[in-house]
């Protein structure tokens, strides 16, 4: 199986009897990137993949978030609002996390059941069992040298130094 590596792409949006929406992508794959992801930004430009992971948490973030969480496929499973400062519990089928400002998922028709799509710069569009995939630039950062919240690609979260600490949601 393929892997995505740090950098940037589009991301497809394909609503339930809707029209299919192009969304500016950073794709965070490394244990560094996904650690980082939105911590410190005070907005984001599209949205942040998160993968591997199936939750996520918005300690120390500055912004409220929306969270989506994908399955295998890349089918949406569930999507929530996060405000700063929350853990969720890990979503069990989820293999990546979409991260974007709060509002714009509901702006782009991403809502539980749709299908989504990742173009990076090289070209198909994939996923995560599709074609090899590359996304150009490697990196963790962004050029404000800040980032977000960390994702937890196991079923248990934990705390402390390792920052791979994770939250799906709050309801």
């Amino acid at each position: 199986m393929g892997r995505w590596r740090d950098g940037f792409g589009v991301l497809v949006v394909k609503p339930e009897g809707g029209e299919a929406r192009r969304v500016p992508l950073e794709i965070a794959s490394s244990y560094r990137a996904r650690t980082k992801g939105l911590l410190g930004r005070d907005a984001v430009e599209g949205a942040l993949l998160l993968t591997p992971a199936n939750s996520v948490h918005t300690f120390r973030m500055r912004i409220p978030i929306d969270v989506a969480y994908l399955d295998r496929r890349l089918r949406v499973i569930a999507v929530r609002t996060m405000r700063p400062g929350r853990l969720g519990l890990p979503r069990v089928r989820a293999r990546h996390v979409l991260e974007a400002e709060a509002g714009a998922m509901a702006g782009w028709g991403l809502t539980a059941g749709a299908q989504v799509e990742v173009d990076t710069e090289s070209g198909g569009a994939s996923g995560p069992t599709g074609p090899a995939r590359s996304a150009g630039t490697s990196g963790s950062a962004d050029s404000s040298g800040s980032a977000g919240s960390s994702a937890s690609s196991g079923p248990s979260a934990s705390s402390g130094s390792s920052g791979s600490s994770g939250s799906s949601g709050s309801d």
